[in-house]
């Protein structure tokens, strides 16, 4: 005989979240959506599925790898499972909401499923939360949203954030600027990547002195911008890193206080990002709080034709934004403190359990008689009970 597998047993990268985790995940998400609400970033919800060809068109193609695909019944057409809202919110932006004026904010939360984890991620299912800004080239649109992260993750209580700031198209600029072949440049990018200065060495001539010396560019923001000024670097690198400067300074305008980091080279996950990129991190929490930057929403493979934010909307835009990662946002957070919940005996009056809900009590009520009323409170997780209408600690004594 075969064991029957547990019902509890779920595919790999999937959890249940149980109480008080679940609560505790919806207030958190509900309090950064009133963060975004605050700064005019109106919410949108898309669905969980869409067709394939919609879901990983233009841009969306980068996700590719990590959708699950399956056959709508009804359709007969193929369907993909969202693994990321950001290129949905800009279909939403494109399509529906062509004709609203520029620049259009959204904001949105919700689960994704991806194909495979990560090793700093290795949960498939994860929450998502975060904003869209459609329709501005503007730095300032850049500044924005790398602010409004700061302070919504600032708002729900994590400290110690710091902001990593990259330019993924940095390198293919280079790259066109010297000339490389693909063999070349492939190599090097896998050698930037494991942040190998001897394997760029190895190529030898300008090409390897240049990309060590980005290489060793990342660091403080303010550092790091002294080194790429210094850089004879090709005309549309030098503009991508003009625009980096800029935006650090109105970053810096907005909250003086925002520790920032620049990695010029860093492009991993960043597939489909045309612009400055940023990644969220907080001191003594493992693995990143979010990510965002810019990129073209809604127009043919990664996004290559861009508009002015003036333009008519039936082809690209430009937008930037972020996503919070909920799984991780809510491991940087401390717990809830310990709630006020009281265990009413059977037959109290629906005014009492009003009443006391209104002050702020969870109230559990009584289904069935209790010789001991305390004992029950405490069995059922409650802190107090109501005795002579008035809450009272399971331990004895006199309620608040």
């Amino acid at each position: 005989m075969t064991d029957q597998p547990s019902k509890a047993l779920l595919p790999p990268g999937m959890n249940d979240i149980l109480p008080p985790d679940a609560a505790f995940e919806t207030r958190a998400v509900e309090r950064l959506l009133s963060v975004f609400q605050a700064s005019g970033y109106e919410q949108v919800k898309a669905p969980l599925v869409e067709f394939e060809d919609s879901l990983l068109g233009g841009a969306g193609a980068a996700m590719t790898n990590q959708t699950f695909r399956l056959m709508d019944p009804v359709s007969q057409a193929m369907l993909g499972l969202r693994a990321d809202m950001t290129l949905q919110v800009a279909r939403i932006a494109t399509t529906r909401l062509a004709n609203e004026p520029r620049p259009l904010r959204l904001s949105y939360a919700g689960q994704v499923l991806q194909v495979s984890g990560s090793q700093m991620r290795p949960e498939r299912q994860v929450g998502q939360a975060g904003v869209e800004l459609i329709g501005s080239q503007s730095p300032q649109a850049d500044a924005e949203v790398i602010g409004l992260a700061h302070e919504a993750l600032s708002e729900v209580g994590i400290e110690a954030l710091s902001i990593d700031l990259n330019l993924p198209t940095l390198v293919g600029d280079v790259f066109a600027g010297l000339g490389l072949d693909a063999g070349d440049q492939a190599r090097i990018r896998a050698a930037l990547d494991r942040k190998d200065e001897g394997e760029l060495k190895a190529v030898g001539g300008a090409a390897a002195t240049l990309l060590t010396s980005l290489l060793r560019a990342a660091g403080p923001a303010e550092t790091a911008l002294r080194t790429l000024d210094a850089l004879d670097l090709p005309g549309d690198a030098r503009a991508a890193c003009a625009r980096l400067k800029e935006v650090v300074a109105l970053v810096t305008a907005i909250d003086p206080g925002i520790k920032l980091t620049v990695d010029p080279v860093e492009n991993r996950g960043f597939e489909y990002h045309t612009g400055v990129t940023f990644v969220v991190f907080a001191k003594e929490v493992r693995g990143e709080l979010g990510r965002g930057g810019r990129y073209l929403a809604g127009g043919g493979a990664n996004g290559t034709t861009a508009v002015s934010a003036g333009a008519a909307h039936d082809g690209a835009e430009p937008a930037t934004g972020f996503t919070l990662f909920m799984d991780t946002v809510l491991g940087a957070l401390a717990p809830d403190g310990e709630t006020r919940r009281v265990y009413l005996p059977m037959e109290t009056a629906p005014d009492v359990r009003h009443g006391l809900q209104a002050e702020g009590w969870i109230t559990l009520a009584g289904l069935e008689p209790a010789g001991d009323a305390a004992a029950e409170a405490r069995r059922l997780g409650c802190s107090h009970v109501l005795a002579d209408g008035v809450p009272k600690p399971v331990g004895g004594g006199t309620g608040d």
